[in-house]
């Protein structure tokens, strides 16, 4: 018997939303969206997930209003993910479950957060401890931790070892290759939806 998608006895605003973000993989599409993956192919890459629940998983966070899909090629038609601002406002869910898991798992560190305009890591909450203030996701610069496999194997992992702000789209070519990102670009100048501080 298959589990049902709802809990529909439960009045509680957790069980709402893990019917939005709560399957198997869910989460982890959007850690990716987060780190500036956009494209099916490049999902599917770096997941290593089933093509059929890729497709159902951006389906349905797409219904949902937590990723947006925009044509970036006519011929042949080809569409991208975006975060949308109700996306965005889960980086400190993901943030928290990260550091929950570095924590209580002794998981190594593989990715670290900085305030992009200090260099300061952020705290646990996404604050900045120099500046006093949380951050917005755009300013947040995302580093390799010690942890991280210094040479993975597909193209994406490649990509994301240099450090990059949240949100800025990752450069890869047709063919998969890693792409340098022009220097000095915000995500505001690669067309990342803005949020405010989370």
């Amino acid at each position: 018997m298959a589990l049902g998608k709802d809990y529909g006895t439960q009045q509680c605003t957790i069980a709402r939303v893990l019917e939005v973000v709560g399957e198997r993989w869910t989460l982890l599409v959007i850690r990716d969206a987060l780190y500036g993956v956009r494209r099916y192919n490049d999902f599917l890459v770096h997941l290593g997930i089933p093509r059929a629940v890729l497709a159902a998983r951006l389906q349905n966070l797409t219904a949902d209003g937590i990723l947006e899909k925009r044509r970036y090629q006519e011929s042949p038609p080809r569409d991208e993910y975006v975060l949308t601002e109700r996306g965005v406002a889960l980086w400190p869910v993901l943030r928290s479950l990260g550091r929950w898991g570095t924590g209580h798992f002794d998981q190594p560190v593989l990715r670290v957060f900085r305030h992009a305009d200090c260099g300061t890591e952020l705290g646990s909450y996404g604050e900045c401890p120099t500046c006093g203030t949380v951050v917005p996701v755009p300013d947040v610069e995302m580093t390799p931790g010690p942890g991280l496999d210094p040479d993975p194997a597909d193209p994406v992992s490649r990509a994301l070892l240099t450090p990059k702000r949240l949100l800025q789209p990752i450069g890869l070519d047709p063919a998969g290759a890693v792409k340098e990102s022009p220097v000095g670009s915000s995500p505001a100048q690669a067309g990342s939806v803005q949020a405010s501080s989370v």
